[in-house]
Parts: C-alpha cells; sequence; structure tokens
C-alpha cells in the first residue's frame, strides 16, 4: 500500500510539472507584442502630442478587445518628450531597452529628426502621424531614404505647394506675404515650398516676415505686412502662435484673408470668430465626412472627450492601423520579435501590405519612393468660429 501510495504521490508530481511546463510555454509564446509611443504630452504643444497618443492608443485597444494579433496583446510603452530633442533621444532609448518592436511617432518636426537618427542606425520600424517635413525620411545632402521611417500625414512641401495653389487657383490672388518662425523646421518647410510654388504659378510675395520661438508680439511684423497690401497672408505656423498673429493682424489693418497649413487644427479657439472668418488650412482629416469617420468620432469622444479630437488624432489610428497590419503580417511568419529579419519583415509589410487599408483620412496606404503617403489633401475653412471642411483639393 504504501508503494502504491508513493507512486501515486510521484505520478502526481509529475503531473503538477508537466502542466506547469505547458503553462509556461504558452505565455511565452503569448507574450505581449510591445509597441512604443512618443510624443509631446506635456507643455504647450500637448494638443499635438495627446492628439497622436489617444488616436494610436484608441485603435490598439479596439484590437485589443477584439483578440490583438494572432492571439497577442499589444503592449503599449508610452512616454512624454516634454517637445524636447534630447528628451525623446531619452525616451526612444528607454523605449528599445523595454523591448518594443515598433515605434508610432514622434510628433513634432524637431523631435522626430532627432529620434530618426538614433531609429535609422538599428533600423527600428517607426511611423509618425505628424512630422511633416520632408527630411523626417530623406537626406537630401547625403541622398539618404530612411528606409524604417513612415507617416500618415503630409509632408510640408505638399501642404505649402497646396495653399499657393489654393491662393491663385480659388482665391485669384496675385500677391501674398508670410510670416513663419524662423528656425523652425516645420515652418521653414511651408514657407520654402509655397515661395517656390507662388513663383510658379506668377503669384509675387511681397514680404517674408520672421518671429522667433517664444514671441508674443507680432505687431511690428504685422505692421510690414499691412503696408504692403497683399491678397493674402501664408503664416505655416502651429495654432497658438497663429491665433495670436490673426489677432494682431486685424488690429493693425491686415484685412487679407489667412492661409495655413495643418498645424492651424485647432486655431479656433485661439481667436476669435470675426478675426479668423475666412481662413483656411491645409488638412487631411474631414470630420463626419464618411459613416466610418463618424464612428471614429464617437468612439474617441468616448473614450477621451472632444478636446483633442483633431486631425493628428485622426492620422495617429491610421498610423496604429498601418503599424498593426504589418505587424499580423509577421506575426504569421513565427519570426522572433525584436530580431532584425523581424524589424526588416515589419518595414516591408509597411511598405508593401497598406495600399487597401481604409483609413480615417485615406482610403488606402500606398506610398511613394521617400515613404510619404499618397493621398489628396482636405482643404478646411473658418466659418462661425468653427473649422469645417470646405473641398478635396
Amino acid at each position: 500500500m504504501k508503494k502504491t501510495r508513493l507512486l501515486s504521490l510521484a505520478l502526481v508530481v509529475l503531473l503538477c510539472f508537466a502542466m506547469l511546463a505547458g503553462c509556461s510555454g504558452k505565455n511565452a509564446t503569448e507574450s505581449p507584442i510591445k509597441v512604443g509611443i512618443l510624443g509631446c504630452h506635456s507643455g504647450e504643444y500637448a494638443v499635438y502630442g495627446l492628439a497622436v497618443k489617444n488616436g494610436a492608443e484608441l485603435y490598439i485597444k479596439q484590437l485589443n478587445a477584439n483578440g490583438g494579433i494572432n492571439g497577442k496583446q499589444v503592449e503599449l510603452i508610452i512616454y512624454d518628450n516634454k517637445a524636447d530633442n534630447t528628451e525623446a533621444i531619452t525616451a526612444f532609448t528607454r523605449m528599445v531597452d523595454e523591448g518594443i518592436t515598433a515605434l508610432i511617432g514622434d510628433v513634432l518636426t524637431g523631435n522626430t529628426l532627432a529620434v530618426v537618427a538614433e531609429a535609422y542606425p538599428i533600423n527600428m520600424p517607426m511611423i509618425t502621424a505628424s512630422a511633416t517635413a520632408a527630411e523626417v525620411t530623406y537626406d537630401p545632402d547625403s541622398d539618404t531614404v530612411y528606409s524604417n521611417v513612415f507617416r500618415t500625414c503630409f509632408i510640408d512641401p505638399f501642404q505649402g505647394e497646396k495653399m499657393a495653389e489654393y491662393a491663385s487657383e480659388i482665391l485669384g490672388a496675385k500677391t501674398a506675404a508670410i510670416i513663419f518662425e524662423t528656425g523652425n523646421d516645420y515652418a521653414v518647410g511651408l514657407r520654402d515650398a509655397f515661395v517656390a510654388k507662388a513663383a510658379e504659378l506668377g503669384v509675387n510675395v511681397v514680404a517674408q516676415e520672421g518671429f522667433a520661438k517664444g514671441d508674443v508680439d507680432f505687431k511690428s511684423q504685422m505692421t510690414t505686412i499691412a503696408s504692403k497690401n497683399p491678397d493674402v497672408v501664408f503664416c505655416p505656423n502651429y495654432y497658438e502662435n497663429d491665433g495670436l498673429i490673426v489677432t494682431q493682424a486685424r488690429e493693425v489693418g491686415v484685412t487679407a484673408p489667412f492661409l495655413g497649413g495643418d498645424g492651424w487644427s485647432g486655431v479656433s479657439a485661439y481667436a476669435s470668430a470675426a478675426d479668423l472668418e475666412g481662413s483656411v488650412y491645409c488638412s487631411a482629416y474631414a470630420p463626419q465626412s464618411s459613416d466610418a469617420v463618424k464612428k471614429f468620432e464617437a468612439d474617441y469622444e468616448a473614450e477621451y472627450g472632444t478636446d483633442t479630437l483633431n486631425m493628428f488624432a485622426a492620422n495617429a489610428y491610421d498610423a496604429a492601423m498601418v503599424l498593426c497590419n504589418a505587424l499580423t503580417i509577421v506575426e504569421g511568419k513565427g519570426l522572433k520579435a525584436g530580431s532584425e529579419e523581424y524589424k526588416q519583415a515589419v518595414i516591408d509589410a509597411i511598405r508593401d501590405n497598406s495600399g487597401d487599408l481604409k483609413g480615417i483620412t485615406s482610403d488606402g496606404y500606398s506610398f511613394d519612393e521617400y515613404n510619404n503617403p499618397i493621398k489628396s489633401a482636405v482643404i478646411m475653412r473658418l466659418k462661425d468660429g468653427k473649422e469645417v471642411y470646405d473641398r478635396m483639393f
């Protein structure tokens, strides 16, 4: 009897070890897929960073609720870079140490360029929803395409060119003035593209006025512009500065309509309806334009409210969609997460397998030779204090 009991006990112990080993193996194969989200979640540009974070997070929450990727959950590693380049690099390094397989971000152009310099040498898959400088994916000095970096937003030249075309073709402008933040990659990129396209179209740029980061008094620049009496004023800056500039422009007698890039999204909270009336800006997102967009907006509002429901949130939702589609393809290949082969496969899948994705801001994400999306522009107009859809252009 004793021998029988001992044998039975031994079998029970062995069975327990076998079950534990089986559970351990199962957990190992179903470990989460780590994805980084990096951006400015506090400070003066938080409306951009939080929109990107929330939009990407919303998509991934919904994906996880529906079973994740091949049974695996996507774990988000989120850092706030406070709109500082050094903070952005430090945060990215931490994310890599924590085992991310890909990055959604960064948000501001300058921060993104800093991160690209770290991500490119290690071939980390990276997709930004908001960094618009052409140099984010391509270095013209060395003729290098950063093959690991993609975006779901427009590039600065595209936006600058579109607004020059809109000024000429839609508004019939013959003269234009520009006010921009010197030293800001985003503002300078849009300015340069606008000037070049305006010259092609016969629109004479009669004044170019610069200001420094942190300036809040723009009356001197706007007085100079007022003296030139331009047909339009191109203002390729971020919404807080844009609101102050428009307000002060009206105070010194500038009556021309203002034109801007996607940095204008949210400007309606920073100037009066009367001062903004008739201004337009280039965007990638048309609110309430389809059932899919309406569902996204309802889901976003339920989760985060409306304060950051803007183009950047929509672009980020699409960025997460593009990335997770690529991760799904790669996970099906059985590659080791984080390996060089895995990272390259994610990059290949983003580039080659995103064309049929139905996003919030595009009916597919085909990429050009510089990893920029091929998609139409949305023109938004300021009307009665609201930012409303004007047309595709």
